[in-house]
């Protein structure tokens, strides 16, 4: 499998998003608009040639949108490879990218979110253990933090205070969330007009700065679902499933 670098300058010709073909799409346009203001962060976007079926981002811990404290660590914000494309050894092409790129950077590890049982939208907890990942940090909504360290002196990471115990005050259903996921850019609009109609009290909250996210409520800033001031789900739903929540 060859591997394209995605940067600033081919960011507008490169397709990104594995699940959504049409590159004209708001779910694409915002995703690439969040990118280009993340490459001067230090972000890295790594893809396979195969339409952006297999990909791995990652940016220093200290500048990634997540409520962590991670000195000199790399965060990986998403590693994924389509279905189709599982048992290759595509996941370990990314990840030993993702490791010797960092290490070049002198970092001392990685870290990501995951969870004790496998979770839509994060890493595979199984994956991570049999790569040398460890939980180093846990939330109250079982949301982990794992990290593999390169330095046996290296500081462990850890979520913020903010994020151990998700929790709002705030009633109703309301959702935390960023432009780092695609399919936002979509289906948060649709969420707004099923609640309106429904008569139903609903607030998305939008995370547009690095400060917002590395000081919300919840582990997770690119999708964070709560109802009543519970944390709900991780999950991103269209209108038939927000119905469904609704209804029960």
């Amino acid at each position: 499998m060859e591997y394209i670098r995605i940067t600033k300058e081919n960011l507008e010709q490169e397709h990104i998003c594995c699940a959504i073909s049409n590159d004209k799409d708001v779910q694409v346009a915002s995703k690439k608009a969040w990118l280009a203001e993340r490459f001067e962060d230090g972000l890295v976007f790594l893809k396979s040639i195969e339409r952006g079926k297999c990909f791995i981002e990652f940016i220093p811990a200290e500048n990634a949108w997540n409520p962590i404290v991670a000195d000199n660590f790399m965060y990986i914000d998403c590693l994924w490879v389509s279905g189709s494309f599982k048992g290759n050894g595509y996941s370990n092409d990314l990840l030993n990218d993702c490791i010797r790129d960092s290490k070049e950077k002198g970092k001392n590890g990685l870290c990501i979110l995951s969870s004790a049982k496998k979770k839509p939208f994060l890493a595979d907890p199984k994956y991570l253990s049999h790569k040398g990942f460890m939980v180093c940090d846990e939330a109250d909504n079982g949301i982990q933090l794992w990290y593999l360290p390169f330095a046996k002196n290296a500081e462990v990471p850890k979520f913020k205070a903010c994020a151990k115990h998700p929790h709002i005050d705030e009633k109703g259903y309301v959702l935390f969330y960023t432009n780092q996921c695609p399919f936002n850019g979509k289906y948060v609009p649709i969420l707004e007009t099923v609640a309106k109609e429904r008569g139903v009290a609903f607030k998305a909250i939008h995370l547009q700065s690095k400060a917002e996210a590395q000081n919300a409520p919840t582990p997770i800033t690119t999708y964070a679902f709560f109802h009543d001031g519970k944390y709900l789900t991780n999950e991103q739903m269209n209108d038939k499933r927000f119905l469904k929540i609704l209804n029960e």
